[in-house]
């Protein structure tokens, strides 16, 4: 067996899960990365801007590590204005400042040891001492959590769904046989239907 290094490990499901989302946006028109799919509005490039703003949060302020990027949605006092790119904010810019957040955090993520403490102003007072090791697991997980809200909502899209473009981790089958999946799985539901 392998030894393994527990924070190489967390940093490369970290840059996997980015990669996922990331990749959502690719080859689609600026229209539909800004489609509000959902009732709650979730979309692609809101996803990314999303994340960028908990990329800062979590690497840089946490670990008191400054970033040049301004983020001006985080003074704003509308509810949600992370989550979706204004008319002004192109999608270049949004993918652009995320690339470059995400150095600034695999900068901080190089330079502390797992054990490295920090402090996270917005959670509860007995919770806000942290370790480099808690937030890269919760970064894991938040940006995994946002592929998959992405992963959906590119399917609604364009029907492209899976982890990577090169692997998609599903199943090598014709288009017939997603209809009739699908359609077998509506009938088993429709059994539970009151």
């Amino acid at each position: 067996m392998t030894a393994s290094d527990p924070k190489a490990d967390l940093h490369y499901y970290l840059q996997a899960a980015r990669g996922a989302l990331v990749w959502k946006l690719e080859g689609l028109s600026d229209y539909d990365v800004r489609r509000p799919l959902v009732r709650t509005g979730t979309n692609l490039l809101g996803l990314v801007k999303h994340v960028t703003g908990v990329e800062i949060g979590y690497f840089a302020q946490t670990f008191g590590r400054p970033s040049d990027e301004h983020l001006a949605w985080l003074d704003d006092p509308q509810p949600n204005a992370d989550m979706w790119a204004t008319a002004d904010e192109s999608r270049d810019e949004t993918m652009d400042r995320y690339e470059r957040v995400c150095r600034h955090s695999d900068a901080t993520i190089d330079a502390l040891a797992l054990d490295a403490v920090g402090h996270v102003p917005w959670w509860p007072a007995d919770r806000a001492e942290v370790t480099l090791h808690r937030i890269l697991v919760h970064m894991v997980a938040e940006t995994n959590r946002h592929a998959g809200h992405a992963d959906l909502v590119r399917e609604l899209i364009d029907g492209a769904a899976g982890t990577r473009r090169e692997f998609d981790n599903l199943p090598n089958v014709d288009e017939q046989w997603w209809d009739r999946y699908r359609d077998q799985l509506e009938q088993v539901a429709r059994q539970f239907q009151k």
